[in-house]
């Protein structure tokens, strides 16, 4: 199994979430989707969360079933805020990528949901994504 289909959902996401003013103003002003938290940043920024990918091959055609988590995280307090970014997320991914090398067959915001980290406090909201992907 390939990582190409995960990479270019990633990538995908990654260009329509940057040019979207409305996702910035959520996020203070810059969209800052991360793999790692970035060092001395304050919040609201998102992470890629787990991934994973399965092979869903039927008659010839090449599919994957893609699963992958936007982790979004808020000051101390404000769950609203790191909700209120990842719906935005949620929308703007639902409403078509383009994928490079892939054809992107489906995609849906699976789940969401929030919670606080016990140590710092901190908000978070986690939206699930799932994709079918065909490679040519």
């Amino acid at each position: 199994m390939s990582a190409a289909s995960l990479l270019a959902l990633r990538a995908a996401l990654l260009a329509r979430f940057a040019g979207d003013p409305a996702l910035a103003a959520l996020m203070g002003g810059a969209v800052r989707l991360h793999d790692e938290p970035p060092r001395g940043s304050v919040p609201v920024y998102a992470l890629f969360g787990e991934a994973g990918s399965r092979d869903d091959s039927v008659d010839g055609a090449r599919r994957a079933i893609l699963s992958h988590a936007l982790i979004v995280i808020a000051r101390p307090g404000s769950a609203r805020t790191a909700l209120d970014a990842a719906a935005r997320m949620a929308a703007l991914a639902e409403d078509g990528l383009a994928l490079t090398g892939h054809t992107l067959v489906s995609l849906v915001a699976e789940s969401l949901s929030a919670s606080r980290d016990e140590r710092s406090g901190e908000a978070r909201a986690i939206l699930t994504l799932r994709a079918v992907t065909e490679t040519p």
